[in-house]
């Protein structure tokens, strides 16, 4: 491949990346949220959180949140598949549908996003186990929000969200937000 190719390869990667930012949560759907957050705002905060909870749980924030950013990359080939939909669904795994995503990117890049997502889906380590309840905890957070404005079919979600985190750290932070509101952190500025 010449580098022309690769960089066009590349760039074709980073275009697709686009589509998340357009690309709804459509398991919200199922809890009546008219119009949910995309696969990118999800990412987005799932990476802060993953940082913020690396950083309590001692592990690598810049590792946790690269894995986090990449987490969902995925679903610009598959879509975001509610859990329900997944039990009807045989899919390919998501090592293989990044490895089709960057298969004409630069081989840096291509062998980079793969060993990404290789560790999240595969590894055991503090880093892996943080950027799993950064996801969890995301959505948690989601759904608190989610309730407040007026949408009451997401305690499943705050449930299952809860029941999943593996962290001290994440459960301190789920039980805080589930006893706050989403406009909270305004008072530290605004007394």
């Amino acid at each position: 491949m010449t580098d022309d190719k690769q960089s066009q390869g590349t760039a074709s990667f980073l275009l697709e990346m686009g589509m998340l930012k357009r690309a709804k949560r459509s398991g919200w759907w199922i809890a009546g949220v008219k119009d949910p957050e995309t696969i990118a705002e999800h990412s987005f905060r799932t990476a802060v959180v993953g940082a913020v909870l690396a950083m309590m749980e001692g592990a690598d924030p810049a590792k946790v949140a690269l894995l986090c950013t990449f987490h969902d990359t995925q679903e610009t080939r598959i879509g975001d598949i509610p859990h329900i939909g997944r039990r009807y669904l045989t899919a390919s795994s998501n090592e293989k549908v990044t490895a089709d995503q960057v298969s004409a990117a630069h081989p840096s890049v291509l062998a980079g996003v793969q060993a990404i997502v290789e560790e999240y889906e595969n590894a055991e380590s503090l880093e892996v186990t943080v950027a799993h309840d950064a996801d969890k905890l995301e959505c948690l957070i989601q759904a608190v929000e989610y309730r407040e404005q007026g949408y009451q079919n997401v305690q499943p979600w705050i449930d299952s969200s809860l029941g999943s985190l593996k962290t001290d750290s994440a459960r301190t932070l789920a039980e805080a937000a589930l006893n706050m509101t989403s406009l909270e952190w305004q008072k530290v500025y605004l007394g």
